[in-house]
């Protein structure tokens, strides 16, 4: 939401879009009747939805109706940044209090959509009014109805403000928009969500050119977002700040955007490394199990009897344990400055056990190649590992 400006935009869209259609009317009417039980959450809304409309086309503008003119635009916490809010609590406190920027506005209403079933994404990017780029990212929201993918702006529609004041209108010019003709005022910072087949750069946005191009490659955005969906975290932000990065990094909202996708693919790269070295940790202390169990028995000059067999795999098998998380935590990678301590003092504790299981196994081999009357005369005590006899 932006200053006086925005409403001489909001009019003349008016002209170009239409602001006031009678097919909504009903829809409109039935939703400003929601009680507050059926407005506690998600979930309640939804069911209200589903129980009076049937059709994808009605319940999506019950949902950007009840959206729109039940959150009231927070204009004291318009530049305010919570990364730490997570989306379900971000949607409880707007429901809580009915008030939001337009990342709430877009979190709500996306919810909305997932729960009456129909596929939604929210958008990030940033826009333009009356020609001029504004400076303040912006969120809104995607939906494909009967085939066809439309935009969805609940901020923009629920209203405008004017000297530092909200002011409720609901504006039909950002309900069911075609990409084609959002893309002259909203952008998004990863073009795959232009849902276009020739999508336009951040340079043309900032010049208005935003005409069909067939010039251009093609772009086959419905199967790349179906590659999307199939792919794992790091690569949807990898391939993101791919395509951010080609698409141009023209103002500082761009590359705000662009380092923040890199920093979480570092971010999750780390996590990820931290689950391998977690996993090592548990099979090294398997193998310090395994090892002191062979060091007792040894000190116990191989008593009971067991066959050369398992003996030699009492040792063997610890061996190979520490084999191997030697050989994967230098494979682990990167887990942050906070974990680089802990990281090293693994590999220490690795190295060293594995030094000590290998002496043990030659010892093994030792005795199993000698006759039994030698054999009884090859024994001396031995420490545990890590914790030395008395």
């Amino acid at each position: 939401m932006k200053n006086i400006s925005l409403v001489f935009f909001l009019f003349f869209s008016l002209l170009s879009f239409g602001q006031i259609n009678s097919e909504y009317a009903p829809i409109d009417a039935k939703m400003a009747a929601v009680s507050d039980d059926s407005s506690a959450s998600i979930a309640t809304i939804g069911t209200y939805i589903n129980t009076n409309f049937k059709t994808d086309k009605d319940k999506i503008r019950a949902a950007f109706y009840w959206t729109a003119s039940n959150i009231s635009y927070d204009v004291a916490n318009m530049f305010t940044v919570s990364s730490d809010e997570t989306e379900l609590a971000k949607i409880a406190k707007t429901l809580q209090t009915k008030k939001g920027v337009c990342s709430h506005y877009a979190s709500v209403f996306n919810a909305l959509c997932r729960e009456l079933g129909i596929q939604s994404y929210i958008i990030s990017g940033y826009t333009k009014q009356s020609g001029k780029v504004d400076n303040l990212a912006h969120a809104w929201t995607a939906a494909k109805i009967d085939g066809s993918w439309y935009i969805f702006d609940p901020t923009w529609g629920a209203g405008y403000v004017n000297k530092g004041k909200f002011y409720k209108k609901i504006n039909n010019a950002y309900f069911k928009v075609a990409p084609t003709k959002i893309i002259a005022s909203h952008i998004p910072f990863d073009y795959l969500w232009q849902f276009l087949n020739y999508p336009i750069t951040n340079g043309e946005f900032y010049e208005g050119k935003t005409q069909l191009n067939k010039l251009k490659k093609y772009f086959d955005f419905e199967k790349e977002i179906i590659r999307y969906n199939a792919s794992s975290e790091i690569d949807q932000l990898f391939e993101t700040a791919a395509r951010i990065e080609k698409n141009g990094l023209k103002n500082a909202m761009i590359i705000a955007r662009y380092e923040s996708n890199k920093e979480q693919i570092v971010y999750l790269r780390q996590n990820k490394n931290i689950e391998k070295l977690n996993s090592i940790v548990i099979e090294m202390n398997e193998a310090v199990v395994l090892l002191n169990d062979f060091i007792h028995y040894r000190n116990r000059k191989f008593k009971p009897a067991f066959s050369d067999e398992v003996i030699h795999n009492m040792i063997q098998i610890p061996t190979q344990k520490l084999a191997k998380c030697q050989n994967d935590i230098y494979d682990v990678g990167t887990v942050g400055s906070e974990n680089a301590s802990n990281l090293a003092s693994i590999k220490k504790t690795i190295g060293a056990a594995l030094a000590q299981a290998e002496e043990h196994n030659q010892f093994v081999k030792n005795y199993l190649s000698k006759s039994k009357i030698i054999r009884k005369t090859m024994f001396s005590k031995v420490s545990w590992y890590g914790v030395p006899l008395n």
